[in-house]
């Protein structure tokens, strides 16, 4: 008996270890409110941003560490702090989310709806670099959109060629006005649907089925929830939860039960896609497999993941650059392109690829960040640049 309690010990020490180096330190809370404006389309959108800190509260410092970002989009009629489930579950993982409040009304514009999430998703790389931001030197250049409902569709409509983001994850998306499901073909980035079981809402029939089937990215996967429902994914909201009553008046799940379930796979499939765990993909394929309660779908191209890991990383000197930079990029992407995008995701050039070594003269450009991007069939690798001068 004594062996087996000390065994039972030395097994839940493990696990604490175990998932100690996956998700690494807890941190508090810290919040701010603020308006981004975007120019060129004349347009504040006002954000809540929640972030790690060494203490909770607003306006605090942001702890020190370099961040993921996550951009959010909220459901039709769905206030941002319904989803502080989100914010209390992530951000003492370490990332930043950040919630546009923008499109709340009865008539909402999904495509500026969607153009915000862009926008923010490309100005909190910039805040990084500005010495006056809350956020300088603090994100990681590597981002989620994320979304709820119309915030889930809307989360189609602003990954959509869109090389500033790294993974796509929504939760029961509903169809958007342009087309999710239309945006979801020119979608290539790793993607995680969730949908719930009894959604009576947005039914996963008539929604995030058809938007998985027609994701172009190389791993795809979508997690049905058993029971699950539309409202659930967030907290108490009485509109979505009168809508969701009338036709669906009996949920078999808690809301809690269904929170639960989707933070138990949301949380790996960020540490592998945002913080580039690569041992966490294992882990969440072998939890879908075991949990019983879930199904899924999943697509993923075997041979491409392990080429993406195998594949050297492109290399890029000077960087920061003034003028001439110089990519030495992979054999394996000998005739394919090279793109230079700046931060809002606009291209700025593009080059088929001839030789290993290239070069860019970026003597004319604005100082700032960019993104380089190569790509050749189902292999994708990208970096950021920073142009002073």
């Amino acid at each position: 008996m004594k062996k087996f309690i000390l065994a039972k010990i030395y097994l839940v020490v493990v696990l604490i270890i175990y998932t100690s180096n996956i998700f690494g330190q807890s941190y508090n809370i810290g919040h701010i409110s603020t308006d981004f404006y975007d120019n060129t389309r004349n347009r504040n959108i006002s954000t809540e941003i929640y972030y790690p800190s060494d203490t909770n509260g607003d306006n605090v410092p942001i702890s020190l560490g370099n961040f993921p970002i996550i951009v959010f989009g909220h459901g039709f009629l769905i206030s941002w702090d319904s989803y502080d489930n989100f914010w209390n579950s992530l951000v003492p993982e370490g990332y930043i989310l950040c919630f546009p409040t923008t499109e709340m009304g009865f008539a909402p514009n999904h495509q500026f709806f969607a153009e915000d999430l862009s926008f923010i998703a490309s100005k909190m790389q910039m805040e990084s670099l500005n010495n006056n931001s809350i956020f300088y030197n603090s994100v990681l250049a590597k981002t989620g959109i994320l979304g709820h409902s119309m915030g889930g569709g809307a989360s189609f409509l602003a990954a959509e060629n869109n090389p500033n983001i790294n993974t796509l994850i929504n939760f029961a998306a509903a169809e958007t006005n342009p087309s999710a499901i239309s945006a979801a073909s020119n979608i290539t980035i790793p993607s995680l649907i969730f949908s719930g079981d009894d959604d009576c809402v947005v039914p996963p029939i008539n929604h995030q089925n058809i938007m998985f089937d027609s994701l172009n990215s190389d791993c795809k996967t979508q997690i049905n929830i058993i029971n699950g429902g539309h409202c659930y994914f967030a907290n108490e909201n009485v509109l979505c939860s009168f809508g969701e009553s009338s036709c669906n008046p009996n949920l078999n799940i808690l809301r809690t039960e269904q929170q639960s379930v989707t933070n138990d796979f949301l949380k790996i499939w960020l540490n592998y896609s945002l913080k580039s765990n690569q041992s966490s993909f294992t882990i969440f394929n072998d939890s879908l497999q075991s949990s019983n309660r879930i199904t899924y779908s999943q697509y993923c191209n075997s041979i491409g993941i392990v080429d993406q890991n195998k594949v050297d990383e492109i290399k890029i000197y000077p960087n920061p650059v003034i003028e001439i930079l110089n990519i030495d990029v992979p054999l394996e992407f000998i005739n394919g392109e090279l793109v230079l995008f700046n931060m809002f995701g606009q291209e700025l050039q593009k080059k088929i690829i001839s030789n290993k070594l290239n070069e860019i003269n970026l003597s004319y450009f604005e100082s700032g960040s960019y993104f380089i991007f190569i790509k050749k069939d189902h292999l994708v690798k990208k970096s950021r640049i920073i142009k002073v001068f």
